[in-house]
């Protein structure tokens, strides 16, 4: 996990300065929460803090939990993650298992915490492993659903166009990452869920 040592260093520092207000909405996962850099104006009536690293599997969320999320302290979580492993050729089993490793941290540091876990996405760059990503999706959402107090968002059927494929209007050019267009419905499709804030 040392490739990630100097964003995460970065990261620690900013939550350690003090200059993160208590309590906040912790949005936690990959670059597709590290780039969501209208955070702040997207959800203005809430205090929210971005400790998403570029590149991360949920297997490198799950490492870093500890040194970035706990110290945070954190009213609730709002999670992506996944993405990444799949890219790289992770099993799903394994990815599931990363997320009940992140899960079992979160039980034991910060049991009362609200987690909320939002779907991977259909980006048109891993269309060829959607299949992959629904699997992955459909084992997560089982797992959250064993914990009342935790929320599965699903943010992927939306992104999908009438015709049952990724929507390109909603990515970069790279078919990856999202766009001013895919944050925007991010954030709508949150705030249809008050309840996770």
């Amino acid at each position: 996990m040392f490739w990630y040592e100097e964003e995460v260093q970065a990261l620690e520092k900013k939550v350690k300065t003090g200059s993160v207000a208590d309590n906040p909405i912790v949005f936690y996962g990959s670059s597709s929460i590290r780039l969501w850099t209208t955070l702040a104006q997207d959800f203005p009536q809430y205090n929210t803090l971005n400790l998403g690293f570029g590149g991360s599997t949920l297997a490198a969320c799950a490492w870093f939990f500890d040194r970035l999320v706990v110290p945070a302290n954190p009213k609730s979580i709002v999670f992506y993650a996944g993405d990444n492993d799949l890219g790289d050729g992770r099993h799903v089993e394994e990815v599931y298992l990363f997320f009940c490793a992140l899960t079992q941290k979160l039980q034991r540091r910060l049991p009362n915490v609200p987690l909320t876990f939002m779907a991977i996405k259909p980006s048109p760059a891993r269309w060829a492993i959607v299949d992959r990503i629904r699997y992955a999706n459909e084992l997560i959402r089982k797992e959250v659903a064993r914990y009342p107090h935790y929320h599965y968002v699903d943010s992927h059927t939306p992104m999908l166009s009438a015709a049952c494929g990724p929507r390109p209007e909603l990515f970069q050019a790279d078919g990856l990452h999202l766009n001013a267009k895919g944050y925007a419905l991010w954030r709508e499709v949150l705030l249809k869920h008050p309840q996770i804030f």
